[in-house]
């Protein structure tokens, strides 16, 4: 049984090493931010235990599995079930450059133009990773892969790992 989880900052290659992983050992991915957000035109989370309950049924239905997200609170729910967990440590700067070189995520965003005009606010919100105090927040996946007593592995550049 192999069950990973992926977290760091947004655009430090969550997304992609979790697709990787996810075709090279046949694993089921759960993309957090599908589950995370409830369908309103502001951003406005979903009740944690409507989060937790998607994510109980993810694992439920497979034995071998990848969950990636920045949200520390969903990844918490889902801990004692891993038994890996990858910390996406790359610094802001990379980040960012891999936010500008994103490409369009169609599960997110009805065009690579609407995905576009978000690029700014994200470029904002991955800046602010080291100074948050949130579940979002490099304080909180630090303090989740410290806790973690499984197999567990920091990434701190792009291309490791994979």
């Amino acid at each position: 049984m192999k069950r990973i989880l992926i977290f760091g900052n947004s655009g430090s290659g969550k997304s992609t090493l979790a697709t990787a992983l996810s075709r090279a050992r046949e694993l089921a991915h759960l993309d957090l931010d599908t589950l995370a957000w409830l369908p309103t035109k502001a951003p406005q989370r979903m009740p944690l235990a409507e989060s937790q309950a998607a994510i109980q049924a993810f694992m439920s239905s497979s034995d071998h599995w990848v969950i990636e997200g920045c949200y520390a609170d969903l990844l918490e729910f889902a801990t004692p079930y891993a038994n890996e967990v990858i910390f996406m440590n790359l610094p802001v700067a990379a980040c960012i450059e891999n936010a500008r070189k994103r490409p369009w995520e169609p599960h997110k965003y009805a065009s690579k133009a609407e995905q576009d005009k978000n690029l700014d606010m994200l470029i904002e919100w991955i800046s602010q990773y080291p100074k948050r105090q949130d579940e979002f927040s490099e304080a909180a996946h630090r303090l989740l892969y410290e806790r973690f007593s499984g197999e567990k592995r920091m990434i701190t550049r792009n291309e490791q790992g994979r």
